[in-house]
């Protein structure tokens, strides 16, 4: 199997102007094999570190039966409502090779989770930049992300069951609130391009918070906004950081094995860990919540 660096690499006249279907079908199949689950089982680990403030997860199914009645469900956007980190991967590797970055070699899938996924831009700007102007560090982020929107304003698509579960939950009537460690501008088109503009009651950004996933404080922000308790709401997210936030903020978390290994996901606090909004487990979970409230499914 051709390696995913391989794979994105366009011609330099191809770079900025068209994700083709050929490379994001071909890309999206490498980012999911199993050489890129073990590469990522490999170096999420050290990214981990568990802080003794963190408290136990709520795990299996059933735990979500005991928020009944539920009344709302946070959501993560990126690698949760779709799958963008392939997107972030090429665009990275495009623009670090056109800086020299590493020498001028392109970033491998390895180097992509072990520094770049699931990180703010302000922390990136010092672990990518340590001897930048923060200046030029942030321009370049700033560059990064238009890049990234003129991608995926193309290839973006919902991960799959996704419209089947925000039917169920507005059925119920649960809120909802999107929370990312996004820019603002990359989270406004992405709902905006999944049709989610009118679903979400509000939309909460991890750096507009005093402190970004992995800590708890855009999750409780969320709860804040909405006036309700961490006790009858959960979780949706994909990757380590956003899972032990949720867990930090009380939650349970049912995560999305998109990119992440189960076993990672699960240390990190994860309840249980589905690997599409179909997942049997989910619905089966679902389900023992409408029964705890009362509710004919």
């Amino acid at each position: 199997m051709q390696s995913a660096t391989s794979l994105l690499r366009l011609p330099q006249h191809h770079s900025r102007l068209r994700l083709s279907d050929h490379f994001l079908g071909s890309h999206l199949s490498t980012w999911t094999c199993p050489k890129w689950k073990l590469a990522a089982s490999r170096i999420a680990v050290a990214r981990m570190s568990p802080s003794a403030n963190t408290p136990p997860s709520l795990s299996s199914e059933s735990s979500l039966a005991a928020l009944a009645p539920l009344e709302a469900i946070l959501f993560d956007i990126d690698g949760t409502l779709c799958d963008s980190d392939p997107i972030h991967y090429y665009a990275f590797q495009e623009m670090l090779q056109e800086v020299g970055f590493n020498g001028g070699i392109p970033i491998t899938e390895e180097f992509f989770v072990k520094k770049i996924s699931g990180m703010h831009n302000e922390e990136l700007c010092h672990v990518l930049f340590p001897d930048w102007e923060i200046q030029k560090a942030r321009k370049f982020m700033e560059d990064k992300e238009a890049m990234f929107r003129r991608l995926a304003s193309e290839k973006l698509e919902p991960v799959k069951g996704l419209h089947k579960l925000l039917k169920w939950i507005e059925g119920q009537g649960v809120r909802r609130v999107a929370v990312t460690n996004a820019p603002r501008p990359n989270a406004e088109l992405i709902l905006s391009l999944l049709g989610l503009n009118d679903f979400f009651e509000t939309l909460v950004i991890g750096s507009e918070c005093e402190r970004a996933k992995p800590f708890p404080d855009p999750y409780l922000k969320a709860l804040k906004v909405l006036g309700v308790s961490e006790k009858h709401a959960f979780v949706f997210e994909d990757s380590v950081s956003g899972t032990k936030a949720g867990v930090a903020a009380g939650m349970p978390v049912v995560a999305l094995g998109t990119r992440n290994p189960e076993k990672l996901l699960r240390e990190a606090g994860a309840a249980f860990v589905i690997t599409d909004f179909l997942d049997q487990k989910l619905w089966k979970a679902l389900e023992e919540l409408e029964k705890n409230a009362g509710v004919k499914t």
